[in-house]
């Protein structure tokens, strides 16, 4: 005789058994309490009055056994968890009914999906160690130390006109025995001594 047509002993029926061996039930209750991240769907369920069923809020309350870290690690929506505690709370499932709350819980979840890696990396990632100050000059260094030496006024090219300067000064040769007419530099004392050349050539 079979379990099933033995109603066991004091007249109670044996222990359900699933037949998959509770997989199917494993993921049942797996895709439910995902469902729980949607802002949207639990606002479907007050609307449609689950939330005022002593059954489901039971059922509610014995789902918080996927806060365990054996069960955790299936979890691929943390939300769900957040609200799955959340809806324990009477006044939170009545809010939920409300277009508006609604709307609420869903521009916080975004905001928070939004800014909460950057916030986490500020507290994970090291910060980089301050800049040591710029040591000061001691105090017993003379003031010539400080005062910049002067720097000298740049010399102006040389023209064409006029020769470069020569160190020295007494070899330099002055403008002026330069003969007035442009484009010659010719001295003007090669100039007389050429003409008095031709002059002796002319009396010869």
């Amino acid at each position: 005789m079979s379990d099933v047509e033995n109603p066991g002993v004091g007249g109670k029926p044996p222990p359900y058994k699933d037949p998959d061996n509770g997989s199917q039930r494993f993921l049942l209750e797996l895709e439910f309490v995902q469902c729980l991240a949607n802002p949207t769907y639990i606002h479907y369920l007050a609307q449609n009055r689950y939330f005022e069923d002593e059954a489901f809020i039971g059922y509610l309350k014995y789902l918080k056994y996927w806060q365990r870290p054996e069960y955790i690690k299936y979890i691929m929506y943390p939300h769900c968890l957040f609200f799955l505690e959340l809806l324990q709370n009477a006044n939170f499932r009545n809010a939920m009914a409300h277009p508006t709350n609604k709307e609420l819980a869903h521009r916080q979840q975004y905001f928070f999906w939004k800014n909460y890696r950057n916030n986490r990396l500020k507290h994970i990632i090291p910060r980089p160690p301050p800049e040591p100050a710029p040591s000061q000059a001691p105090a017993t260094l003379p003031l010539q130390a400080s005062v910049p030496t002067p720097v000298a006024p740049p010399v102006p090219a040389p023209t064409s006109s006029m020769p470069p300067v020569v160190a020295g000064g007494a070899s330099a040769m002055s403008p002026m025995q330069f003969v007035g007419t442009p484009g010659t530099n010719m001295p003007k004392n090669d100039m007389r001594n050429a003409m008095d050349n031709r002059k002796r050539k002319k009396d010869d």
